[in-house]
């Protein structure tokens, strides 16, 4: 639980991802429950079999573009440390996203007139601290200036979310 609680600090831009050890065992768990949650919402969004092959798909990207930010940057010995702290604080915000359209749900039932509104301001906000959080998780463990970690983060929420999105559609 202490661990957990040192990941989810990364959250708040507190710590560092390189400084955590996560077990075997942690670093898996936390890739089930992206996969889940992941193809839960999905699941609720699109057909199931969709949602699970886009959840696949955004799990492979993710693996990849964390191996090629650590090798360009000849980190590779980190990897474990930040697959488990990006998954981590993705699996925070996606927790989020998952009670936003609770939220919208309620809102919907109760007719209150800016439902929409609502949920897509809080979305805005939950993908901004995502990019803030990866960023920051980056920074610290690449030692960058912010500019260039803003845009690696960036680029990695396209290469997770855009591109499995863009294959879906085709």
């Amino acid at each position: 639980m202490n661990l957990l609680l040192k990941y989810l600090s990364l959250c708040w831009f507190k710590n560092n991802p390189i400084q955590l050890f996560p077990s075997k065992a942690f670093m898996w768990k936390a890739v089930i429950f992206y996969l889940f949650s992941g193809i839960i919402v999905e699941s609720l969004i699109a057909d199931p079999a969709d949602g699970t092959l886009e959840v696949s798909l955004r799990t492979i990207m993710a693996f990849s573009s964390i191996a090629a930010y650590l090798l360009v940057f000849k980190k590779w010995q980190y990897f474990n440390q930040m697959y488990t702290a990006i998954f981590i604080c993705e699996n925070f915000i996606m927790t989020l996203a998952t009670l936003t359209e609770g939220l919208y749900f309620f809102l919907v039932m109760k007719h209150y007139e800016y439902a929409e509104e609502v949920s897509i301001a809080i979305a805005v906000v939950l993908v901004v601290w995502y990019i803030a959080i990866v960023s920051y998780i980056l920074r610290q463990a690449f030692d960058t200036k912010m500019s260039l970690s803003v845009t690696l983060a960036f680029s990695y929420f396209v290469l997770t979310y855009g591109l499995p999105m863009l294959f879906m559609d085709i």
